[in-house]
């Protein structure tokens, strides 16, 4: 009987809660106001679009008020100079979450948002802007509208992630499951050392057919699979930035060791293929001072622009024995005699080295000696 009477005190409880909760339960207010003003940027602002650079706009409004004083989103929309947003071809929440009366926006969002509104490459175009504000699925959108004209640099809106030449005239051949990657020297920027056969290449984003094709006309990069014909047998460093829509070609001509003591190029490295220069067997002599023997060496480049040093991150070394990998890292450097040098090891004295410089894509370029 007691456990009755408990068992039913606790239904009886359990009753009044769930009465309790139900009578608590309130309908949702999702009334608000739209948003008062739009306050910056100033109607029909222009900005000249740098989006390899962190340049940015900042975009704000006036507050939206909910009836029951809750949290408002707000979206930021754009749309075509003469469209109705009903369409927009871009929208995205503020800052916070969507909680903030502003949003900032990167020069390198706008040219995405510029593409998207139908304003091409090294053109200008207007745009209109507005704040959607929302409560639920309660939409308000402001009864205000702004424009702003924005002037687009060549380049492309959507900068490729990955990069890579393909074609006849490539080491990897027209099999494009075998095209070349390229080295990702920052955001948009690829480059390449590598030889060029007669024959053709094109650049794509994927080394397959699905990928995104790209040749160069005149110096500038476009979107599209035309070829580039090649005629001579050479060794370049290709340059390709997406950021600006250019390219720059240096033909290498020779890639030479120089050995500071001797203030000369002691030996010339054949160029194997990818993207690495050898010389199979070099005698070495470190030179004799009054101090002791001089063993410091660095690379020098020839190109089609000019000659171009190859060295250490350190202005001075030490022997290359216990080193970290780092140490023989390959750095755009000066043409100064004894600076930014490396150091054979001692065992090289004398004797003769093959020496690797690999400017391949898959890492710092960098290079080896080793005593024969």
């Amino acid at each position: 009987m007691r456990k009755f009477i408990q068992s039913g005190g606790v239904l009886l409880m359990a009753m009044l809660v769930i009465t309790s909760c139900k009578k608590e339960v309130k309908p949702l207010n999702l009334n608000l106001t739209s948003v008062g003003n739009l306050s910056l940027p100033a109607n029909n602002t222009t900005v000249a679009l740098a989006p390899a650079t962190p340049a940015s706009v900042d975009f704000q409004w006036s507050a939206a008020n909910a009836a029951d004083g809750d949290y408002v989103l707000y979206q930021i929309a754009f749309d075509k100079e003469g469209g109705d947003f009903s369409k927009p071809v871009y929208k995205t929440v503020s800052n916070g979450g969507g909680v903030e009366t502003k949003i900032t926006l990167t020069h390198k969002d706008l040219n995405k948002i510029a593409n998207m509104g139908g304003i091409a490459a090294s053109s200008t175009g207007k745009l209109k802007w507005t704040v959607l504000a929302s409560k639920g699925t309660n939409v308000v959108a402001s009864s205000e509208s702004r424009t702003i004209q924005l002037s687009r640099p060549a380049g492309f809106a959507e900068i490729p992630v990955d990069m890579y030449i393909t074609g006849s005239a490539t080491e990897g051949g027209a099999d494009i499951t075998k095209a070349v990657k390229l080295k990702k020297n920052e955001e948009g920027v690829f480059e390449i050392y590598t030889s060029l056969k007669a024959g053709n290449y094109f650049l794509t984003d994927k080394p397959s057919d699905a990928g995104k094709k790209y040749y160069v006309d005149g110096g500038l990069i476009k979107e599209g699979s035309t070829p580039v014909t090649i005629s001579a047998d050479k060794k370049y460093k290709l340059t390709f930035d997406f950021n600006v829509a250019t390219t720059s070609s240096v033909e290498i001509q020779s890639v030479g060791l120089w050995m500071s003591a001797y203030g000369s190029e002691i030996g010339q490295l054949n160029y194997i293929g990818n993207s690495t220069w050898e010389i199979a067997s070099l005698p070495i002599e470190f030179y004799q001072f009054s101090w002791g023997r001089d063993e410091r060496y660095k690379f020098v480049v020839h190109t089609s622009a000019g000659i171009h040093y190859m060295g250490s991150s350190r202005g001075d070394n030490g022997p290359p024995a216990g080193q970290a990998a780092s140490y023989f890292f390959l750095l755009p450097v000066t043409n100064d005699q004894w600076a930014n040098t490396y150091k054979f090891d001692p065992s090289a004295d004398r004797h003769n080295v093959k020496v690797d410089v690999n400017f391949k894509t898959d890492g710092a370029y960098t290079h080896t000696v080793t005593t024969l």
